[in-house]
């Protein structure tokens, strides 16, 4: 019996498995990561705090959160109906996002307005998202310009990127630190997150961009827009990359709309409320019109058309940011006040914050500073007794430095600036231009603004008397490099050189410890790409930093998390001409200092 029962097991055919799901059973396997109890125990908390934060709202024992924008003075207009999107951020703990292209290498005063009600979001509990616009900034938002915007170089555009990349996740952990300082505890149903328009347009297939959003914009909208009509009107006309802005701008959205987050509430400037718009209406038309069995139940039930209002989109733009006098600020304008402390310096900056004019101080306190209303009002009351010591202008500069470059740095030039102006006047030129510098009233005794351009050490970083600021006359925030120490050099030798380090001991310690990062990927082929991505540098790649060289002389280092250098590499005999100088290079004779064993320091 055994034996026949075995001859009849051989005989039987082998089970046929077909090419593709061999493949797919070879094919790597991507870990899942479970959910585990403890997640699903603290997301049922959150849902269930969140209704009971509605219930106090409802009831009216607690302000809701669109009204608390309102009364710090963030809400210049709704794209849909007020108590809607009220309704909304009282029932929904909704995801929210606010964009900006890297059309420079810094943020400025005016960027900052619609992230603050980013900020606000985060701490009060709602999913927040910034997003950076690698993409969309080759293009150029249109709106509210007469003239096309110039061309940037690739590797410029490469660089304002890192550099707003970086600005935006010290932004960050400045909000987590303010947050904490003025009473926000943390908790684990926040969600942030910092993102780049790059990681799905540079991959977007143009026919699924057309089928997807072509039906959802009409060409009339489009058409009527007031920037349309005035650059048709002035004879410059209009590209049909620019033309096309708002239609890229609303892809991004729909892509944040329809992922996991469902980022239902986009926050803008004043100037973006036509493109807000036109998102909302493509959004609505594509949720209207999705087949999708997966998505399609996420963004839209047909079943349910009372509870649609939880899953539409809306929008919300901040005023114009201007002065009490009607006074404008931003690169456009020509008198941006930069972020970056290589623009606008920290000195500069509290001083413009200390020359804000009465009128406009209390306004700026709310919409600039975490701190609490009934603190504010205190503070104002208190400067009235005494305007001349503009204890709420010192405030609000000391809160502002303290969120944009650090409380450290904050603490530092607000004593400078005391001990500058409480210095007694001496009978000399020098101290004749200080006092003048920062006199609080001109000639003829009407009190300054705060673009006045005697508030600045630096005259071009933030008055209004300054030349346009245009892609040409940009401040660079890079440095330049011989090409010698370069090309066959190690990456500790190039990193003392750009100054990132002390000597080319400290170098090789940082290229040791994994403590440095190049941008690209080795051997890239004429161009690092728009994505950004940093390569850690190795032992071993200490000798082919020209593998990395991307736009043919172009080089981008970074160490630790936040210092970067945009290197420029130029000819010897360029760099000779210009003047210029750098660790490793001798001046006098125009060519790179001649290798020795110097001092133990140095010694590799």
């Amino acid at each position: 019996m055994a034996a026949s029962a075995l001859l009849h097991h051989a005989a039987r055919p082998r089970a046929w498995v077909c090419r593709q799901c061999l493949l797919r059973q070879a094919g790597p396997r991507v870990p899942v990561r479970p959910i585990t109890q403890g997640h699903l125990r603290k997301t049922i908390e959150a849902e269930w705090q969140w209704k009971e934060q509605a219930k106090e709202i409802k009831a009216g024992h607690k302000q809701s959160f669109l009204s608390m924008l309102e009364e710090r003075g963030f809400v210049h207009q709704i794209a849909g109906t007020r108590k809607v999107l009220d309704n909304v951020m009282t029932d929904k703990r909704i995801a929210a996002y606010c964009g900006v292209d890297p059309t420079a290498a810094s943020l400025h005063v005016g960027h900052l307005l619609p992230f603050m009600v980013t900020f606000w979001m985060y701490l009060h509990g709602f999913h927040a998202v910034t997003l950076l616009g690698g993409a969309t900034a080759k293009i150029g938002d249109p709106s509210g310009r007469t003239t096309a915007r110039e061309h940037q170089a690739s590797a410029t555009r490469k660089a304002n990127m890192a550099q707003m990349h970086i600005q935006l996740k010290k932004l960050w952990n400045s909000v987590e630190r303010m947050g904490r300082k003025h009473g926000y505890v943390r908790e684990w149903a926040w969600r942030r997150a910092l993102m780049n328009n790059n990681e799905w347009l540079n991959k977007l297939d143009v026919v699924e961009f057309l089928r997807v959003m072509g039906p959802a914009m009409r060409l009339g909208p489009m058409l009527s827009r007031e920037t349309v009509k005035k650059r048709q009107q002035s004879g410059d006309g209009m590209s049909f990359a620019e033309f096309s802005y708002p239609v890229l701008q609303a892809w991004d959205w729909w892509h944040l709309f329809s992922s996991p987050n469902g980022v239902q509430l986009q926050i803008g400037g004043q100037d973006q409320f036509g493109n807000i718009v036109a998102g909302i209406d493509a959004i609505n038309h594509i949720r209207h019109n999705n087949n999708d069995p997966v998505i399609g139940p996420k963004i839209y039930d047909p079943k349910k058309p009372a509870q649609d209002y939880l899953k539409a989109p809306y929008g919300l733009t901040v005023p114009l940011l201007t002065t009490s006098s009607g006074e404008k600020f931003g690169k456009s304008a020509g008198n941006a006040v930069w972020l970056s402390p290589e623009m606008t310096s920290s000195f500069d900056l509290y001083g413009f914050w200390v020359g804000t004019s009465d009128a406009d101080v209390e306004r700026y306190l709310k919409l600039f500073t975490f701190l609490p209303l009934p603190t504010i009002s205190k503070v104002v009351e208190e400067h009235k007794l005494d305007p001349s010591k503009r204890i709420a202008q010192h405030l609000l500069a000391r809160e502002f430095l303290d969120l944009v470059h650090g409380s450290e740095v904050a603490e530092r030039t607000a004593a400078q600036h005391r001990s500058l102006l409480g210095r007694p006047s001496q009978p000399t030129d020098a101290s004749n231009e200080t006092s003048d510098a920062f006199d609080l009233e001109d000639s003829r005794g009407k009190p300054l603004r705060a673009s006045d351009p005697r508030y600045f050490a630096n005259a071009a970083s933030g008055n209004k008397f300054a030349s346009k600021v245009t892609a040409e006359n940009a401040p660079f925030l890079g440095t330049f490099l011989p090409r010698s120490l370069v090309y066959d050099c190690s990456f500790a030798k190039i990193l003392y050189a750009a100054g990132l380090v002390a000597s080319k001991s400290e170098g090789w310690r940082l290229v040791s410890n994994q403590g440095a990062y190049v941008a690209g990927k080795p051997s890239q082929v004429a161009a690092m790409g728009d994505s950004l991505k940093w390569t850690p540098i190795k032992y071993h790649d200490s000798g082919i930093p020209e593998k990395f060289i991307f736009d043919e002389n172009q080089l981008m280092l970074r160490i630790g998390k936040w210092k970067i250098k945009i290197i420029t590499i130029i000819p010897d005999e360029e760099f000779a001409a210009k003047g210029l100088t750098c660790p490793g290079w001798n001046a006098e004779e125009g060519r790179p200092e001649k290798e020795g064993r110097g001092s133990k320091e140095d010694e590799i």
